[in-house]
C-alpha cells in the first residue's frame, strides 16, 4: 500500500470516528505520533491526513492542546448517512442529536411525482410518518417517510404514534424475508410549507417565501418501491453525507 493511499485511509478512518461520535466536538484527537504507530506509517503521511480533515472543517488546531474536533452545529447529515451509522454502530443519533414529534397519518397522495415514485395511482392512500431531528435542542431536519400500502400491511406498528423501535425496515425484512435496497439520494430545493417552517421553528411572516434544501431517497424491495424518504433541512444548514 502506498503512502498516498495510507493518508486517505487514515483520513477516512478518523472522519468515520468523528461521524460515529467516538470523538465529539471539542475532543482531542490522538497525536500524530500515535496515529503513525497505529497505521505503521510516517508522520508526514499522518500530517497530510490531519490537514485534509482540517480543510474539510472537521478539526481545528489549538495551541498547547493539539488537534480537536470542530463544532459541527451548522451541519446536518442525510438520511442515508443516519442509516449507515445505525448499521455500523447501532447508534440512532449523532452526538447531541435527538428527534421529536414522531407522528403517523394516512393521506391521499396528491403529488404526481410521489405517486410515480411509489408506483401507485394519484389519489391512493399512503401512510406518512414524520419526525423532527434536533441538534443541541435546535430543529435541523423534518424527515418524512411516505410509505407504500404494503409496508403497513406487513408492519402494522407503522400506524402507531410515537417513535418506532427497531427501525421498521428491519422488522419488514424479518417478517417477509425480502431485502430492501435504496436508490442514490436526490437533492433539490423548493419553498417550505407552513407546517415545515413551524416544525423547524422558523419565524417569518406568513407571506414570506423560504427556500429549503430537500433530499429524497427511494427504497425498494423485490416487489418494487416501498418508501420515499424526504429530508427537509432548516435554512442556514449545510448538508453532508456524513455527520
Amino acid at each position: 500500500m502506498t503512502d498516498r493511499v495510507r493518508y486517505s485511509d487514515i483520513a477516512a478512518h478518523l472522519r468515520r470516528q468523528i461521524q460515529d461520535g467516538k470523538f465529539a466536538p471539542g475532543d482531542q484527537l490522538p497525536s500524530m505520533r500515535q496515529v503513525a504507530e497505529e497505521f505503521g506509517t510516517t508522520i508526514t503521511t499522518v500530517n497530510r491526513a490531519f490537514r485534509q480533515l482540517k480543510e474539510e472543517g472537521l478539526t481545528s488546531s489549538q495551541p498547547g492542546v493539539g488537534t480537536v474536533v470542530a463544532d459541527l452545529r451548522p451541519v446536518a447529515a442525510t438520511g442515508a448517512a443516519r442509516l449507515d451509522r445505525l448499521a455500523r454502530t447501532g447508534k440512532e443519533y449523532a452526538p447531541a442529536e435527538t428527534s421529536t414529534g414522531h407522528a403517523a397519518m394516512y393521506r391521499s397522495c396528491a403529488d404526481p411525482e410521489i405517486a410515480e415514485l411509489l408506483g401507485i395511482e394519484l389519489g391512493d392512500e399512503i401512510l406518512i410518518r414524520r419526525r423532527v431531528f434536533r441538534k443541541n435542542g435546535v430543529p435541523t431536519v423534518v424527515a418524512l417517510s411516505l410509505l407504500h400500502p404494503r409496508a403497513a400491511r406487513e408492519v402494522p406498528e407503522l400506524r402507531q404514534q410515537g417513535q418506532l423501535k427497531p427501525f421498521w425496515q428491519e422488522t419488514y425484512k424479518e417478517r417477509t424475508g425480502k431485502e430492501i435496497s435504496r436508490s442514490p439520494e436526490q437533492r433539490g430545493a423548493r419553498l417550505a410549507s407552513g407546517d415545515e417552517l413551524e416544525a423547524l421553528e422558523v419565524r417569518v411572516p406568513r407571506t414570506a417565501a423560504v427556500p429549503v434544501l430537500v433530499l429524497r431517497t427511494v427504497f425498494h424491495d423485490e416487489d418494487g418501491p416501498i418508501e420515499v424518504w424526504e429530508d427537509v433541512y432548516a435554512p442556514g444548514l449545510w448538508q453532508v453525507s456524513g455527520e
